[in-house]
Formats: structure tokens, sequence, C-alpha cells
């Protein structure tokens, strides 16, 4: 048989073909969008729009496409509609597994106002469009950011919440298709909108990591629709299919979210269905079902303990997950701790959001609140009580405190500092002093100036990051790899020099160096050692360093604003690896306090670069610190949390490591941090404090060399 000519190298034919059959198994994510998707304003767009950034945290197991377009509109008949443009067709052609779609902001404008009734019926379509292709990709609608006044840091343009977002919620209900909740986690970051409509590069590492939870969802195949007997009625719960039954004679409700987390995880609502529901949506988006069963107006009696025990028994019937998160709103605190209290090993977590506690305070009205005489004395209808014992109740949950502090359930509450219907003073406060003297632990946001409504927190994100990590679904983004966006000049570099072109300039001197003695890897802090980087401005530490190192070939690898998780990037994607240095000293994680990331979380960060360099280079020493000290007073919450970090990591010494905290290299006898060493901020350093960091780590790295 004559061989084809164009087949000159049939082995290299075979490994063409390996690389085309590897490449096929890539998970193919197309992103479909306005100007948001296609970067505009964002610093260094076509490395730091949220595609591109989601693509980098995904690595190679995924091909993420941009296929954003400035100025679409999701409309037919919009002004610049998307369907027109040159890039629907390659995103249709691309054929994905997964598309997101961001569309509906410029929908908003006066100009698309005519054509605003066919909206529902064209994002079907577009929908529809997607689905008909023969990878039937999975389809994940993302509701538009809020859009800012121009004069205004704290009221924004409501069309695209009144109007917008309630017709896509539509579509997502008939549709089935997965909804993301951009607009509420943007509402009080403002700072993140160039333009207070476009985020910058660090607002779309907010939207890359909120996509990245979606991919990487663990989810499970699971109706509980089918499970529940009793007769139902289907209403949509912001684009989510509701189930309204009734049980035990009492109205039931529950969500299902459109892919289940696979340890099929709830949150219950004790009172108040649908107010202020934007915590409800973002646990439902990842996975949670949301339940709620009226025992209104009972206030926690046995009564209502013992009908919530049915219906907890029969949501395990249908196969929920044994802890339930509950969710506690005014009144409901009074339900929720008290059942709680009967059942606490069926309990995650408990977030009540100014919560009444003391019922003689509401609706008593024996203290600052003027309570309700109507509800009072349905209280003592409902645990049967003459007047005189009423007054002298003791068994609400202010009064259980200590008992509850000794069932470790983890607890938040959300409270308004002027609240005048449940005042803090009586309900929240002393509940937390008690908790606490008890050896309990408790967290609680305060909203200055904020009545009894509104309730919740517009961002609900605190609210969402305290429930999964209760229930164990927390994404620990500080060890997951990913570089850095930062741009910002006043980071200590040379105008016009971002994130990347600072790790190039590492890499850079990595790859030039020969028997390389030290990398001192890190965050701004370790920046400011600078060494021979070409673009750093701000240098406090260098003659420092000169002078105690200066018989040693060493590198500086700090970049301002990195956490963990870029560190980890950066040593998979950089040259360290290539440079083999002798000794690596880390120093990082104080930047993953901005995040409110856990001690346990950055430690995990900590520990997971440690883990890589010791695979990767074998030959080199690391020593490990951990952040340096921060927060000047000791009591400051910052210290805690650094402490934290170090007992942490104390409990985890390895023989791959030098562990060598320094918390003695800087600590002054009163437990405060010399302003000598330290500026304002309790975070970076003067020169004095550099000094004591280079002499702390000479003898050790002497006695690696």
């Amino acid at each position: 048989m004559k061989q084809n000519s164009s087949v000159k190298n049939p082995i290299l034919c075979i490994f063409l073909f390996a690389a085309i059959s590897v490449n096929a198994q890539k998970i193919k994510i197309a992103c479909i969008g306005n100007s948001i998707t296609y970067g505009a304003l964002v610093a260094n767009r076509e490395k730091n729009n949220y595609p591109a950034q989601l693509q980098n945290m995904l690595g190679d197991g995924y091909e993420v496409l941009n296929f954003g377009v400035s100025g679409s509109t999701l409309l037919r008949k919009g002004n610049h509609s998307y369907w027109r443009v040159d890039a629907f067709k390659e995103a249709l052609t691309s054929r994905p597994d997964i598309v997101t779609i961001m569309l509906g902001t410029n929908d908003s404008k006066m100009v698309n106002r005519p054509f605003r009734g066919e909206f529902e019926k064209d994002y079907k379509d577009l929908i529809d469009s997607f689905r008909s292709l023969p990878s039937h990709p999975r389809v994940v609608l993302l509701l538009p950011l809020p859009s800012f006044l121009e004069d205004s840091t704290s009221i924004y343009d409501p069309v695209i919440k009144q109007q917008i977002i309630p017709m896509i919620e539509n579509v997502a209900y008939a549709t089935g298709c997965e909804t993301i909740d951009l607009y509420h986690p943007f509402t009080d970051k403002v700072g993140l909108l160039v333009d207070k409509i476009h985020p910058s590069s660090l607002g779309a590492t907010l939207i890359a990591r909120r996509l990245y939870e979606v991919v990487k969802l663990n989810e499970k195949s699971f109706d509980i629709f089918s499970k529940i007997k009793e007769e139902k009625k289907f209403s949509s719960f912001h684009g989510f299919a509701c189930a309204d039954f009734t049980f035990a004679g009492r109205n039931c409700k529950v969500v299902k979210p459109k892919k289940a987390v696979a340890g099929l995880s709830w949150i219950w609502r004790a009172r108040f269905w649908g107010h202020e529901p934007q915590t409800d949506i973002a646990l439902l988006e990842r996975g949670f079902h949301l339940v709620y069963c009226d025992v209104a107006e009972l206030f926690g009696n046995k009564e209502a303990v013992d009908l919530w025990n049915r219906f907890y028994a029969y949501m395990q019937d249908c196969g929920l997950a044994k802890k339930v998160a509950m969710e506690a709103m005014s009144r409901g605190g009074v339900y929720a701790y008290s059942w709680a209290l009967a059942n606490p090993a069926k309990v995650a977590c408990v977030y009540a959001d100014a919560p009444v506690l003391d019922l003689k305070s509401w609706p008593g009205g024996k203290g600052k609140s003027a309570g309700s005489k109507e509800s009072w004395e349905v209280f003592k209808k409902d645990y049967n009580l003459a007047d005189a014992d009423a007054d002298n109740f003791s068994n609400s949950p202010l009064n259980n405190a200590a008992k509850i502090a000794r069932l470790g359930i983890p607890l938040l509450h959300v409270v308004g500092d002027a609240d005048e219907v449940v005042p803090v003073s009586e309900n929240t406060a002393p509940f937390e002093e008690r908790i606490k003297a008890a050896g309990g632990s408790i967290n609680v946001i305060h909203k200055p100036g904020v009545n009894h409504h509104p309730h919740s927190l517009q961002n609900p994100t605190p609210v969402v990051d305290f429930i999964l990590r209760a229930t164990g679904y927390k994404t620990n983004f500080a060890s997951v790899a990913a570089p850095a966006a930062e741009y910002r000049s006043a980071a200590g570099w040379t105008e016009g020099y971002d994130w990347w072109r600072q790790n190039a300039d590492i890499d850079s001197l990595l790859a030039a160096e020969k028997k390389l003695d030290i990398v001192f890897l890190g965050n701004s802090i370790t920046q400011g050692i600078a060494g021979q980087r070409p673009h750093v401005t701000h240098k406090p530490g260098l003659a420092v360093f000169d002078s105690v190192f200066g018989n040693r070939k060493w590198v500086c690898a700090g970049i301002s604003g990195d956490r963990t998780q870029n560190v980890l990037w950066r040593l998979q994607h950089g040259n360290y690896k290539l440079a083999k240095p002798k000794v690596l000293v880390l120093t990082i994680g104080v930047n993953n306090f901005i995040e409110d990331d856990s001690p346990e979380e950055i430690v995990a960060g900590i520990l997971s670069i440690a883990k890589w360099a010791k695979i990767n280079m074998p030959a080199t020493k690391i020593i490990l610190t951990g952040p340096l000290p921060t927060g000047l007073n000791k009591e400051e919450s910052r210290r805690k949390k650094y402490e934290k970090i170090q007992q942490l990591l104390a409990m985890r010494k390895s023989k791959e490591y030098i562990y060598l905290p320094l918390t003695n290299t800087f600590l002054q006898a009163d437990g405060s941090l010399s302003t000598s060493d330290f500026t304002g901020d309790g975070i970076h350093l003067h020169t004095d404090g550099y000094r004591k960091w280079a002499l702390a780590l000479q003898p050790v790295i002497d006695g690696l060399l």
C-alpha cells in the first residue's frame, strides 16, 4: 500500500495524536458577556480579566475562552446585540462543556427600554442555542453587578436590581439554569469598580473565585421533591424551584438547589420566610437546600420544639444531612436556640440576625424596648404563664447561654447597634458575654447606626463563609494557586509596572544567578529588601540585608500584596526550581488577613508552599517563619490571628523545613510592637525592623550554608 505523502514522520504523528487527545480531555468553558467579561478598564486586561484569572486558578485541565464584547446587550433588538457579533458565532463553534453568561447590564439603558418585554424570550433563545450543541453544555447565568451612581459610593442605580435581575431569575426558573449572584457581593465593593460600573483587576479576582467554586462544586444527583409525598405547589424562589406543602398541620417549604452539594447540606430558616434572602440565595447557589416549617407563633415552647423534631425527622427521611445550619432572624432566635438546646448533635451552626434572646425584652417590653402587648399575651398563653410568672420568665436563650456555650456549636450574630426593637444591650451583648464567660465562642458583626431593620448584610459573604466553614464546604483560596492581579504604583513599584512585571523581573534574576545561596520569598515586607530588583522603588531593608548577607548570593522574591496562593503559583510557574537555591526563606500570610481567611486556612496555604518546595526543590533548605508579627497593640484582632497561626504552625513542625517564628524578635516586654521597628500600620518594617529580622535569620542561614 502506498504511504500517504502527507505523513512524513509516523512517530511525530503519534505524539501529535497524543497531544490532541490530551487537549480534547480538557473541560472547555466559554465565557459569554459584555465589557466586564472582556475586561474593559482592567489593568493588564489580557492577563487579569476574570476568564484569564479563572484559567490560572483551574489549571491545565481546563480551557477558559473569553467571548466578551464591550457594550453588548442580550436583546436581539438592543443597540449592540450580542446576537450580531462574531464572538457569538465563535462561542458556538467552540462547543464548550460549560457556558457562563454575563449579559443584562447594558439592557438597562434607556435606548433598550422599548424592547425589554422581549428580554426573557431572547435570553431563553440564547440558552437554547448553546444547549442544542452536541456538547450539551452546563449553562450558568451571572447576575449583573450593581451600577453605582457617579457621585455616590453608597447609592446604586436600582434598574438592574428591580428589573433586570428578576427577569434573569424568571429565565433561570423556566430553563433550570444555574444563577450566580454577583450583585450583592459587590454592593459594598465600590472601590473595586473602576468607574463604578466595571470591576478592576482585583474585582475580576472576586468574580473568578466565585466561578471557580461553581466549576469545582462537588455535586450529587438528588431530587428531594420526589421524596416529599405530600401534595405540593411549586413556585420560583429567586430562580430556584420551591415546593410548598403541609406537614403536621403546618405550612412548610423546601427549595431545591440546581445542583446539590455532595453532603446534601441544608439551611433551616426559623422565621420570616423570604425576608432579606441574599444569604439563602448564596447557599442555594452552592448546593445547599433551604427549608422552612412554620411554628408561628409558639415562641420556641415545647410544642414548637416537638413540631420541629418531627419535621427534622422528615427531612432525614428525605435524605438531607444529619446536621443543619440554623438561620434565625429576630424572634426566630428564640426558636432556633430552643431547638438547638434540645438537639445539639443535629446543629452545624447558628446564624442569628438581630435575634430576640430575652423574651422579657421583646415582646415583654420590660426594658428599653417598647415590646409588643399583643405578642406578649400570645407568649404567656404559649407557656401557660400568669402575669407574675411571665415577668420572671427564665427560660429564654439568654438564661441558657452557659448551656449553649457548652454545646460547642459555632455561633454568628449580626446586629444593628441602634436597634430599638430588640436592643443589643438586652439581648446579644449580655448573651455574648455569658457565652465567652462559659468558655464558648461567638462572633458578632455590628452594623453601626442601624436599627432592627434592615436585617442581614447587603453583601452576605461573611455570613455565607461562616456557614460554609461550619459545614465543611468553604473553599480555601489560600491553598488554590493563583497569580495576583495587583497593579498599584503605591505598592512600591515603578509607575506602570504591575504584578506580572514584578514576577517577570524575579524570574529573570533567578534564571541569571548561578550557585544561588538564598531566596527571600514573600510579600511587600520581603520586597522591601529589594536586592537587584530593577523596578522596586521602596527599599528600606536593602542596606541592612546587603550588610548582613553581602557575602552571599541572594535574590529578593517578595511582591507587594501577595497572599499564600500567589506565592504558590509563582513557585509552580517560575524559575525557582531552576535556580536551585541552597536556602529558601518563606515569610508570608499577613495579606490573607484582608480577605478574612481563617488561621487554619492561612496555615494550610503556608504548608502547601512548603510541601511543593520540598518535593520540587529537594536540595533546598526551607526556613518557614509564617507572617511577621502584626498589630501594634497585643489586643488587636490581627495580633490574635497572628498568634493563632503561629500556634498552629508550631503544632505542625516537620523535618522537611525549619520553623523559625520571630515573635520574640519583635515583641516588647508589654506585648506591643515598637514604632521604631514597625510603621504605623503595624505590618511594614522600618530599617530598624529589617535589621532585627536580618540578624535573627543570619545564624540560622549561616548554619545551613
